[in-house]
Order: C-alpha cells, then sequence, then structure tokens
C-alpha cells in the first residue's frame, strides 16, 4: 500500500456497562471514547474517518422520542472536544477537510458532519439504505438520529460500491479500494449497524485497521469474548456481527502486525493518542 499519514483523538463519550462490552465483565460503567482518525492523503490532502459527538446531540434529543436515546445512552461532550474545535486548535479549517469516510450512521460517528460543508462523504449502500427507509419516530432505535445530517448530505454523498475497484479477500472475501490508488481499503463489517465498514491504511511506520464498532473491546476477536447477549436488541444483525468477529480474528491471526483499532476500546487505541498534535507519529 501507499502511504498516509495518520492522526487519532477522541471527540466525546458516552458511558457504557463494561459486560454489555464483554459478557461476564464486572456491572460497573465504562467510557466509550468517541475515536475520530485525521488523514492525510498522499494527493487529496486532509480526510477523515468518522467525526465524534458533537454538542447539537443535546439539542437533537431534548425530545420524544429521541430523548430515549439520549436517556438510555448518556453523553459528555464540550465545545473543546468536538472535532472541529480540536482541528482549528492545530491549525486545519473545517474548509480544508474535503474526505469523509463514515463508517456508519449512529451519533457518534456522525455528529460532526455539519461542520464539514465542502466534504464528499463516503458509506455503504446499505447504511445509508436504512437511514433512509427507517421512519423519524424510530430512527433512535437503530442509533440514528436523523437531524444530525446535513441537509445536502444526498447531494455530496459517494456510495464506495459504486466508485471503488474491488478486490478479492480470502478473509472477507471483497475489499474496496476506496480512490483506486491502494492508499484505502475499505471492509464491509456488518453486524453492529447496517452496512457498517472499517478501512486499512499503510503510514510509513505501521499499517492501521479502523474497525469503527466491528467490536467494542479487542478481546472480541483476540478470544472471541462476545458482547452481552442484551445488545441483540440494538444490533442490526447479531448473526452478521458474530462473522464479522470471526473474520476479524481470522485477519489478526494472520496480520498480528497490523494495528487493530475498535472505536470503543481504549485499551486499543489510547497508546496511539498523542497530547499534542503530530502527524508523522503513527
Amino acid at each position: 500500500m501507499k502511504n498516509c499519514r495518520l492522526y487519532i483523538n477522541y471527540a466525546g463519550h458516552c458511558l457504557a456497562k463494561a459486560n454489555h462490552a464483554v459478557n461476564g465483565a464486572p456491572s460497573i460503567d465504562i467510557k466509550f471514547k468517541a475515536l475520530f482518525a485525521l488523514i492525510e492523503h498522499p494527493l487529496k490532502g486532509w480526510m477523515l474517518f468518522d467525526t465524534g459527538y458533537t454538542d447539537r446531540f443535546y439539542k437533537a434529543t431534548k425530545r420524544f422520542p429521541n430523548k430515549i436515546y439520549a436517556l438510555i445512552t448518556k453523553v459528555f461532550i464540550t465545545k473543546n472536544d468536538e472535532l472541529k474545535t480540536q482541528l482549528i486548535s492545530i491549525g486545519i479549517e473545517p474548509k480544508d477537510i474535503k474526505h469523509i469516510i463514515i463508517s456508519h450512521f449512529h451519533a457518534d460517528h456522525i455528529g460532526g458532519l455539519r461542520d464539514f460543508e465542502n466534504a464528499t462523504i463516503y458509506c455503504s449502500k446499505d447504511a445509508y439504505r436504512q437511514v433512509k427507509s427507517i421512519s423519524s419516530f424510530f430512527a433512535f432505535s437503530k442509533g440514528i438520529i436523523k437531524s444530525l445530517l446535513p441537509e445536502d448530505i444526498e447531494t455530496r454523498l459517494k456510495f464506495i460500491e459504486e466508485i471503488s475497484t474491488p478486490n478479492d479477500d480470502e478473509i472477507f472475501g471483497m475489499t474496496y479500494d476506496l480512490f483506486n490508488d491502494d492508499t484505502i481499503e475499505v471492509y464491509e463489517l456488518p453486524g453492529h449497524a447496517a452496512g457498517q465498514i472499517g478501512v486499512r491504511l499503510q503510514t510509513e511506520k505501521a499499517q492501521y485497521f479502523l474497525i469503527a464498532d466491528a467490536c467494542w473491546d479487542e478481546r472480541a476477536y483476540q478470544q472471541l469474548a462476545l458482547p452481552h447477549p442484551i445488545v441483540k436488541l440494538f444490533f442490526d444483525s447479531w448473526t452478521a456481527y458474530k462473522n464479522t468477529i470471526y473474520k476479524l480474528r481470522a485477519f489478526h491471526q494472520k496480520y498480528p502486525e497490523v494495528k487493530i483499532m475498535p472505536t470503543h476500546c481504549e485499551t486499543s487505541t489510547s497508546k496511539f493518542i498523542n497530547t499534542e498534535f503530530d502527524i508523522d507519529a503513527l
């Protein structure tokens, strides 16, 4: 793969039960930090993988039925935590972001989309099909809050299956070369959410696989430690989720050198978080 440059950090967090993330863990609250990735592509410049929370979440969940989402999922985000604020603090203006890859349309992954008006947005067909088809009244039950989406999203959307070169893959069946230039490989990781995707990329120092919510804890693909069955109520497909975990386990066993990053697994990601911006650290 051709090298990109990568920086990751968090934009807010919510609270979740440890035993929901891994069945049998203590029933205590843990932070599910909302990871984003800033990628510098060698030709296309600055781009993002997911956008974390913004304080628009509070307004969007002020009334029922979306208020149920906020009551179930306690969210913490300040203006200083927001992705837009973080980028400006390191000299990157929102207008400089020209491309955003969305893993799936849950609020902690698309919360900042409205801040980047010049960006083309990339996702899978299945992910956006669910957004379009589900009613606004019931969308919260699938983790979707439609008011967080840009009003012009359909004019800016590109579906990965339509623009990217498919490649055969012995573990996942198929992957997609996003820009058809061997820089960012897209993987289908369904189960937690409809049409969820992850991306693999190479930097000068290592190779990284950002897997979004394909699992919440690295023990899922390392030890097949699955979440509590109660999460089936919120997942798109439990069968697809388990199939994705088995594939990730096979990938990890074959490519142990690749750094796998589940969005909410602080054990996996914290070692790569820098207190000061350094695009060459990873």
